[in-house]
């Protein structure tokens, strides 16, 4: 199989093999790694990341993983990039197709992403928008398989902004793979319904199923996986906190939650967590609001249950695989 010279924009536009190969690449590189056997498969190629969006895991998981491969790196910021407001993402597409081999980008509408995918020549890879987070999720069907020992049939709780870009690409991604997809949510937020159909029409082909709920004994059950993320995403006004944890403060990531679960039931995050007060967001929320744990309890957090470091790796992992894959014959 071979995904040369594909753009890496959302999981909708790969099939489930496609995605299944993705995944063993990077046990293989993940493997290779560990064992410190090179693979510098790709020396002499540069690649330019394109971030509106600030990161930790993104930026780093793909500069190591270039560097693992033998690639150089140039890392642009809003302030280091004329894209978007002296030049448009079409020209910008042009320009850095000619000098590098492939682009990621991370930041707000998935239209940049898809504009720069269509004018660039060059693979282009999705590090996160508003709408997706491609990436996340192979690093979470990596370790969601290293943990269970499976896919097909695991059941994946998401608690939370239903909406967000992670739970929309999670519920994809379940569909792509014959998993249960279970969004636990309040109504006001559960995932975009056009969307909701789309992953439904996919897991008719793959076993898989979507389920909608608003209520936590319900959408727990039997959960092989709880997942959560942060209830504001970057870019948001701080003016929602308020309105967001009145919706979703009875959808927190606790032991009662997990106590409907399976016995061996992991804990999933992208980070970063407010599960503590150890941020100045978390200090700040919880002077205003008196919470000093939102999405998850600290105490699940760092509980054995909880694989998010594990999950964190394997973003270096399957985001080296992604690059392999689409940039060698």
């Amino acid at each position: 199989m071979t995904l040369y010279g594909r753009s890496f924009l959302k999981l909708l536009d790969f099939t489930p093999e496609e995605i299944r190969h993705l995944l063993d690449l990077s046990k293989r590189l993940k493997r290779e790694k560990r064992l410190r056997i090179g693979h510098k498969h790709l020396t002499g190629r540069n690649v330019v990341l394109l971030f509106e969006k600030t990161s930790t895991r993104t930026r780093c998981a793909f500069e190591v993983a270039a560097m693992d491969l033998g690639m150089g790196v140039t890392f642009l910021d809003p302030v280091s990039s004329q894209m978007g407001r002296k030049e448009s993402i079409e020209d910008t597409a042009r320009v850095l197709g000619r000098m590098y081999d492939g682009i990621e980008y991370r930041g707000f509408s998935q239209n940049t992403v898809e504009l720069l995918a269509k004018y660039a020549g060059v693979p282009v890879w999705n590090g996160l928008t508003d709408e997706f987070h491609p990436t996340q999720m192979l690093a979470d069907l990596l370790t969601i398989e290293e943990k269970l020992g499976k896919l097909e049939g695991v059941k994946v709780t998401f608690m939370g902004d239903a909406r967000n870009n992670v739970a929309n690409s999670l519920m994809i991604a379940c569909a792509k793979m014959g998993m249960h997809f279970t969004a636990c949510a309040p109504r006001e937020l559960f995932p975009n319904g056009e969307l909701v159909e789309c992953a439904r029409s996919v897991a008719k082909n793959t076993g898989a199923t979507v389920t909608l709920t608003e209520h936590v004994s319900e959408g727990t059950v039997d959960a092989d996986a709880l997942y959560t993320d942060i209830w504001v995403s970057m870019g948001e006004p701080e003016s929602v906190w308020a309105e967001r944890i009145r919706l979703l403060k009875p959808y927190q990531v606790n032991e009662a939650a997990f106590s409907r679960a399976k016995e061996e039931a992991i804990f999933l995050h992208c980070l970063p967590s407010y599960h503590d007060l150890k941020t100045e967001i978390g200090k700040d929320i919880h002077e205003k609001f008196g919470l000093a744990e939102m999405e998850v309890t600290d105490s699940v957090f760092e509980s054995p249950r909880s694989v998010v470091f594990d999950e964190a790796e394997n973003r270096l992992h399957t985001i080296k695989a992604v690059m392999l894959a689409t940039l060698s014959k």
